[in-house]
């Protein structure tokens, strides 16, 4: 694993010369390291570069964000001089959001948008659900984490591990329920959604719904599973990269500070 000098904003486990950068964006509670398999299995073209949210793992010290814009805003800074065409966005649950936030920050500035935006297991910004889990109690908060999978069994049954979590948990789950979006105009991105069929968060209509928010092609990819589905089909989900990313490879990408 390597850092983009020094940046913490970013983490990278495998850099190719020639290769292009996917952009991988955390769920609610998520980290960086969630994509490293995902450096092992993707062709060697691909550069995978995880976003690291700050109040997690080694910025474990640093406050949370709660605000979906704000935390928009801070990776749009870090990540606007590291831009190098091509380059593709994956965003899983809150990630989604907040890849299509910075797509819209990209494009706003009149600068070059990802060559395609893969937006997993959320509905689309358009089709607002009103969630207050933010404001539960910590049995209903662990209830939720045990329903839609994803973490750690051996987290959830031990204490002192749920406490160190719990925080960055509600956190997220602050930013991402009181998130209401500020209407934009439609990316010009290509844009891949994915859901799980069983997904309580995002149904199928939901996700499909992305299409509304571009001007590009859209393409609905549905997988067996709940919210988590990308777990149990991580090939099919990163075989779905690789074949989208496909016609884009083979230009030679010019990494500058990655």
């Amino acid at each position: 694993m390597t850092d983009i000098d020094g940046d913490s904003w970013f983490r990278v486990y495998r850099q190719s010369a020639e290769g292009m950068p996917l952009f991988c964006f955390p769920h609610a509670g998520g980290v960086a390291s969630y994509y490293f398999p995902w450096s092992r299995a993707l062709p060697a073209d691909i550069d995978v570069v995880a976003v690291q949210y700050p109040g997690r793992q080694d910025r474990r010290a640093e406050s949370c964000v709660l605000s979906i814009p704000e935390l928009a805003d801070r990776i749009y800074a870090a990540i606007r001089p590291r831009l190098y065409e091509p380059y593709a966005f994956f965003g899983h649950s809150m990630g989604a959001t907040l890849a299509f936030e910075v797509a819209c920050r990209i494009e706003r500035d009149g600068a070059s948008g990802p060559a395609h935006l893969f937006l997993s297991g959320r509905r689309a910004p358009s089709r607002h659900r009103h969630e207050q889990l933010h404001r539960a109690g910590t049995a209903a908060l662990i209830e939720e984490m045990r329903a839609l999978g994803g973490t750690d069994p051996r987290v959830l049954a031990d204490p002192e591990l749920l406490n160190l979590v719990l925080p960055t948990i509600r956190a997220d789950y602050t930013a991402i329920e009181t998130y209401r979006f500020d209407s934009a105009p439609p990316l010009s991105c290509d844009i891949t959604a994915m859901v799980g069929e069983d997904d309580p968060k995002a149904g199928v209509e939901d996700a499909a719904a992305w299409a509304g928010h571009t001007l590009g092609r859209f393409d609905l990819r549905i997988f067996p599973g709940g919210h988590f589905y990308l777990d149990d089909c991580r090939a099919g989900v990163l075989d779905t990269v690789s074949s989208v990313l496909g016609d884009r490879r083979g230009t030679p990408v010019g990494l500058g500070s990655l």
